[in-house]
Formats: C-alpha cells, sequence, structure tokens
C-alpha cells in the first residue's frame, strides 16, 4: 500500500482582493513526483505556503506526514525540504556554511553535516562554490544552493515553487536527476512549474490549476501537453 505524504481536502484561502485557492484537494504519494502547473497568478505559490504552514488555510484541511499543518511539530518539519519563492540563503555566508546550517535547523545529528553537505554539493554541481560568498554567486547558482538546502537533510517530502527558475539547461538536468533520484529512494515531491516540457519529463502526475482552482489533470507522456495544457485551461475559463 502506497503511503500518502501530503493531502489537502477542500482547502482554501482567498486574500483581501478575492484571489487565492477555492475547495483544492490533491495528494502526493511516497515514490512519486505530483507536478502543480498553472499561468502566473493561477494560485500555484499561494498552494505551497498553505503546505509549509506559511499561510493557515480557512477552510478545509492540510496533512504533513500524517500531522494537521497547524499541529505540525519540529519532527515533521525536520522532514520536509522547501524552496518557494526565493532561495533562502544568507548572502555573506559561503554555500558551505548555508548548507551546514539548513542542515541543523532541521534537526540532521551534528556528526552527519559534513557527509551530507558534501554529497548534495557534488549533487548538485556546487563543489567548486562551497566556498564562495552566495552573494557573489550568479542568480542560477543561488538558486542551485537554495535547492541544496531544501535536499541537505534527506527530506520524505519535497515542496519546489517554480524550481527551475534561473536554472541554465545543465542546472535543470542536474536538478532533474536530484528529483527522479530522490523520488526513486521513496520520498514524495510536490512541484509546481509552468515548463510544461520539463514537467513532463520527471512527473508521476500533473495538475492542473487555473484561477486558485483544480480544473484538470494532464497526462505526462501524453504526445502535446502544450496543446492539452491550454485546453484545459480555456474550457474552466469558458464554463
Amino acid at each position: 500500500m502506497t503511503t500518502t505524504l501530503l493531502r489537502l481536502s477542500g482547502v482554501g484561502y482567498l486574500y483581501r482582493g478575492g484571489e487565492g485557492v477555492r475547495d483544492v484537494t490533491l495528494d502526493v504519494r511516497a515514490g512519486e513526483v505530483h507536478a502543480l502547473v498553472g499561468l502566473n497568478g493561477a494560485g500555484k505559490s499561494t498552494l505551497m505556503k498553505l503546505v509549509l504552514g506559511m499561510l493557515r488555510a480557512q477552510h478545509g484541511t492540510v496533512e504533513v506526514l500524517g500531522a494537521d499543518v497547524p499541529a505540525a511539530g519540529p519532527d515533521v518539519w525536520a522532514s520536509v525540504g522547501a524552496l518557494v519563492e526565493h532561495p533562502l540563503t544568507y548572502g555573506e555566508l559561503d554555500g558551505t556554511t548555508n548548507l551546514e546550517l539548513a542542515a541543523r535547523l532541521h534537526g540532521l545529528a551534528r556528526r552527519d553535516v559534513p557527509g551530507a553537505v558534501r554529497d548534495v554539493l557534488e549533487e548538485l554541481d556546487l563543489d567548486r562554490y562551497a566556498r564562495v560568498a552566495v552573494r557573489r554567486l550568479s542568480a542560477g547558482n543561488t538558486q542551485r544552493v537554495g535547492l541544496a538546502a531544501a535536499l541537505v537533510h534527506g527530506p520524505r517530502l519535497l515542496v519546489l515553487d517554480e524550481p527551475t527558475n534561473a536554472l541554465d539547461p545543465a542546472g535543470i538536468i542536474t536538478l532533474r536527476e536530484a528529483l527522479l533520484r530522490r523520488a526513486g529512494d521513496g520520498a514524495g515531491v510536490l512541484v509546481s512549474s509552468h515548463h510544461l516540457d520539463e514537467v513532463a519529463r520527471i512527473a508521476d502526475r500533473i495538475s492542473v490549476i487555473a484561477e486558485g482552482r483544480m480544473v484538470g489533470t494532464l497526462d505526462p507522456g501524453g504526445v502535446d501537453i502544450e496543446r492539452a495544457f491550454f485546453a484545459t485551461v480555456h474550457e474552466a475559463a469558458t464554463a
């Protein structure tokens, strides 16, 4: 039986202007990549923030690793890795130190930190920047450091909002391989993106969000995923 690591049931959150998400139901299972795709402003980042407790759902429930998000403690969040909107890094510190802090903040034992940092630096091809202050890095390499911080502690659940932002083609391939490796080891991955071709390469399931609502799914193996996406969004807009 497949374990469900993330479950949203009838979740709603509206900002003062009326935008947000409405009645969203979604889950992520162990060993899979579940992609969330939508146009800018569709509600992807809001949904990610609700999953991580950065916003509290006004309706419905969000469960992470079996715990309701409002009641989830440090033991739950220690098993979650995330990047939402911007990489969370300390610009004056180098890549290694940023990753050491991320590992310790997620509860990794002190003795395990050096090996974990070394492994993720190699995995994301950051060795050459290990001792460079993050503020001196390009946007793409800063993004890689942020992604490495989400991966360093070996999370059971990954929540990544537009993770390929600023990455060059080599970085996109490196990230793709890292996510598939994690899913192959049993982690669950929720990833939002507007890069449909890239999503199709890694996703087991693809859900479409438009104007804050889940409006359909796409077949990752479909022949013309871009056409199917726009058809789904158009149908929802005219329904």
